[in-house]
């Protein structure tokens, strides 16, 4: 092998590893963020709504979903347990906010929807969040807004497709 082709074939593996390191850096700045920004959001709940964020991202599935949710697709929604919604559905009952309605052809399955005045705290809820999202992220122009969420839509595809291959061929990379 010629010393240009090895030198050539040392960059590239240096490259490499620097981009490697780069993504390293990037992946625990976003996870910086994330855990800073939820930090102020749980806090804000708490402290201005009498509330917790899992409550809102509850309520949030279900004012997504008109006809209501099945407790297995709110779980599945929210990519949680059964067991880790129940007790927020059952408080959430309990305060006239959800009501459960029995599927017709299964009386054990409940389909879980928000009443009307669950929609009108949870519209209260939800404009005080954005405005609270809209401060923390004030520092970001639309364009880096714009362009920060298409990368972030690359790595969540990119994410997807890995675990998908992981669960058809139960190995990872």
């Amino acid at each position: 092998m010629s010393a240009t082709v090895e030198s050539a074939g040392t960059n590239l593996h240096a490259e490499s590893a620097g981009l490697s390191k780069d993504r390293l850096r990037l992946w625990l700045k976003l996870l910086k963020a994330t855990r800073l920004v939820e930090a102020d959001l749980r806090e804000r709940m708490r402290a201005q709504h009498a509330t917790t964020l899992p409550r809102f991202d509850v309520m949030a599935a279900l004012r997504r979903a008109p006809d209501g949710l099945r407790m297995t697709e709110l779980s599945s929604e929210l990519k949680v347990s059964n067991g880790n919604v129940t007790g927020i559905v059952d408080r959430l009952v309990s305060e006239g906010m959800i009501e459960r309605t029995p599927v017709e052809n299964d009386r054990r399955v409940m389909v879980v929807g928000l009443t009307a005045a669950g929609r009108r705290e949870f519209d209260a809820l939800a404009e005080a969040h954005e405005s609270w999202v809209d401060g923390l992220f004030g520092g970001v122009s639309a364009a880096e807004a714009r362009e920060l969420g298409h990368s972030l839509d690359r790595i969540s595809a990119e994410a997807a497709a890995h675990m998908q291959a992981i669960r058809e061929h139960g190995k990872g990379d």
